[in-house]
């Protein structure tokens, strides 16, 4: 049986997603904390899903071989991630500015280790009270 918890934590999941991809390309406004990382864990599993489809099926029926270390090409898990690379970068920017900051502060992400832990430590802040200069509080997702 699935409790109320699961049912409202896969509402909460699918609206995100409904908001993410109906913003597509949208670099204005802000993002709500629930909205960003209902967006990674979907985006996680999508990745996680392609992967396994690539292995198991497409993999071998295009009769790709393994290039190097990096193992066989993965056409649907590039093409998905390829789709998806927009929203991605557009949600973030939300998310940053949500906390009072510019989108700019996404490439930091560029710096190894060091810029993927300041955009986690980032993610994780409660956005700022009220409006901010990139519109009004969002509504959690």
């Amino acid at each position: 049986m699935i409790s109320a918890e699961t049912r409202q934590g896969g509402a909460a999941m699918l609206h995100a997603v409904r908001t993410v991809l109906s913003k597509y390309a949208t670099f204005s406004g802000r993002a709500a904390r629930p909205e960003y990382w209902w967006w990674v864990l979907f985006f996680v599993l999508v990745l996680f899903v392609t992967q396994l489809i690539d292995a198991a099926l497409l993999v071998p029926l295009l009769g790709l071989e393994a290039v190097g270390e990096s193992g066989p090409p993965r056409p649907l898990s590039v093409l998905v991630s390829l789709g998806l690379i927009l929203p991605n970068i557009a949600v973030g920017v939300r998310r940053l500015h949500d906390l009072d900051r510019t989108g700019w502060w996404l490439l930091i992400g560029l710096i190894p280790i060091l810029g993927t832990l300041v955009l986690i430590y980032f993610f994780v802040q409660r956005g700022s009270e009220g409006t901010n200069r990139f519109g009004p509080p969002p509504v959690a997702a």
